[in-house]
């Protein structure tokens, strides 16, 4: 029979001495650095946009409101008024820490219920902390015939008497 060589493999050796085990525990800092540096530098120049709904609001057709009518929508924070003079549209909004008011058709006026001010169907401030009447917000008809409210829009104080006539 043949003689079998029964030398042992030589191994790599696997003793990593003291200075090569910081060398690759500084370079795997470094690495993870690097990483959270790029996802952070990635995030900054991605764009960061905010999107957010019209500010202007189809209130529909003149017809749905009854002459006399004050109706709160309360998805865009704007009341749609039908007055003898004519459409007009007030913000929601209470003037003095942005609460929601609402109307109140025993009283005929605005009501903020967190902190007690109150409005006058035209927007005037009756009593209440509010420092300012209720903005009036720009009304015009679209060429379908829709009434469409611009709520980024404030009429001066001066229009004010100006009123939508259909």
């Amino acid at each position: 029979m043949a003689e079998e060589n029964k030398t042992t493999p030589v191994l790599p050796n696997d003793n990593v001495d003291r200075r090569q085990f910081f060398a690759k525990l500084g370079l795997g800092s470094l690495s993870i650095a690097a990483a959270g540096t790029a996802a952070f530098a990635y995030q900054f120049l991605s764009p960061n946009v905010l999107y957010e709904p019209s500010p202007i609001v189809n209130a529909g057709n003149p017809d749905r409101y009854p002459l006399d009518s004050v109706t709160l929508d309360v998805n865009t924070g704007i009341y749609l008024i039908h007055s003898q003079e004519g459409y007009f549209a007030l913000s929601a909004v209470c003037t003095h820490l942005g609460c929601l008011t609402a109307w109140k058709p025993e009283l005929g006026i605005i009501a903020c219920p967190c902190h007690g001010s109150k409005f006058t169907r035209y927007g005037v401030k009756i009593e209440g902390p509010a420092p300012r009447p209720l903005p009036w917000k720009r009304v015009w008809l679209n060429d379908d015939g829709d009434l469409l409210v611009d709520r980024s829009t404030d009429v001066p104080p001066l229009q004010r008497d100006s009123f939508l006539r259909v």
